[in-house]
């Protein structure tokens, strides 16, 4: 009798260890659980760092002509009354000398 009771026992702690680590809510879960916030965490801490950039900029852009300046410049390729614009070229690399470099 006392075998039994020991052998029941057993099978039922193996079934709530079966439970407790594949089961709905177990072990598994938890631990996909866990990174799947690690990964959240990162993510948002990145759109956060985006984010101050963006804020940052926008500061800027409303307080100061000079940013506003720097955009008209580069971007669009403004340039002040009485300025000359200068376009600086790279020369085309020749292939002949390149082959020549190879032998």
């Amino acid at each position: 009798m006392l075998r039994y009771v020991a052998l029941l026992l057993l099978i039922l702690l193996i079934a709530l260890e079966v439970k407790l680590w594949v089961g709905q809510g177990g072990m598994a879960e938890v631990w996909r659980l866990e990174k799947s916030v690690a990964d959240q965490k990162q993510e948002n801490e990145a759109l956060k760092a985006r984010n101050d950039a963006l804020a940052a900029e926008v500061a800027n852009l409303k307080d100061g002509d000079e940013a506003i300046e720097e955009r008209a410049r580069s971007e669009l390729g403004l340039v002040k009354p009485g300025e000359q614009f200068y376009q600086v070229v790279e020369p085309p690399a020749d292939p002949a000398r390149k082959q020549d470099g190879d032998r």
